[in-house]
């Protein structure tokens, strides 16, 4: 039994009037008599009762009409949905996110205008350290996953998103919380809070790098789990700490958040995936990646 042959037996069902269904199926006459015949012998019964004018279905013929055109309808559903997911309009895509990236707002705009141009993809959302998420990527245990550079990324593609300034905090009644910038080695005798060094082991050594540059080689005095949380460190007294601008909406009491004088350290909030990478939600999705970004960069 053919799909093709259920369609044929639909359309003379609902016409009950072989030329009439052939006219519709845009088909001559004799091919689909022959093509409802061979259905018949098939089941073994007959489907219609030829009148010289028209015809009419049988007992047999009525019950199988329900069952066709359930048929039918799921085979026209499943094609669908598997032309939906070929163009990635349907499935599921796996994000990660290092900590830190989701403070940006430009992130958040970038997963609204996904969603929006494709509703029928679910997004799970997985949380954990860029170098734990490189490797997650690399197994294909989650999609794409969006980190901070410096960050050897291990032969994966990377996709810059948006670089912003590293902010210096300052905990409550520091001496130089009246200043609005200050210079990196204004710091040299304070303790410095920072993430430990397997969480982003380049943005790590970028910022002793930077230190060492400004003359002095920092105190670490207390690592936070993750970035973020090095704020509320900060809040408490145990020391000054660096983090991306974009982190500054975290009020913590008493703290002061302080430009960087000259720029001398700036990070990257990038996307990372597969190389060569076919699945087409994630082709798309790289793709408003880099329309936000243009988009960005040019406001």
């Amino acid at each position: 039994m053919e799909l093709r042959q259920l369609r044929y037996f639909l359309a003379v069902a609902e016409h009950l009037h072989f030329s009439e269904a052939a006219r519709v199926l845009g088909i001559a006459q004799p091919p689909l008599s022959q093509q409802i015949q061979k259905l018949e012998k098939e089941l073994g019964t007959r489907l219609f009762m030829r009148h010289s004018r028209h015809v009419e279905l049988t007992e047999a013929g009525r019950l199988f009409r329900e069952r066709a055109r359930r048929i039918v309808e799921d085979a026209d559903l499943a094609l669908a949905e598997a032309q939906n997911a070929g163009r990635g309009e349907t499935g599921r895509l796996i994000l990660g996110f290092a900590g830190s990236t989701v403070f940006h707002p430009l992130v958040a705009t970038l997963l609204q205008r996904y969603r929006s141009a494709y509703p029928g993809v679910a997004i799970g959302c997985e949380e954990s350290n860029s170098s734990v998420l490189l490797e997650r990527v690399s197994e294909a245990k989650v999609d794409a996953a969006f980190v901070r550079l410096p960050l050897d990324c291990r032969g994966l593609a990377t996709e810059p998103l948006v670089e912003e300034d590293v902010l210096a905090v300052l905990p409550p009644r520091h001496r130089l919380a009246r200043r609005r910038s200050i210079d990196l080695a204004d710091l040299a005798g304070d303790p410095l809070i920072l993430f430990p060094r397997p969480i982003g082991p380049d943005l790590y050594d970028s910022i002793l790098s930077a230190c060492r540059a400004s003359g002095f080689n920092p105190v670490i005095s207390m690592e936070s789990p993750q970035i973020s949380s090095a704020v509320n460190m900060a809040a408490a007294g145990f020391g000054v700490t660096l983090i991306p601008s974009s982190m500054r909406q975290i009020r913590a009491l008493g703290v002061t958040y302080h430009a960087l004088k000259g720029g001398s350290l700036r990070t990257t909030i990038a996307l990372v995936h597969r190389p060569g990478e076919r699945s087409p939600t994630v082709q798309h999705f790289v793709r408003i990646l880099r329309e936000t970004a243009r988009q960005a960069s040019r406001d």
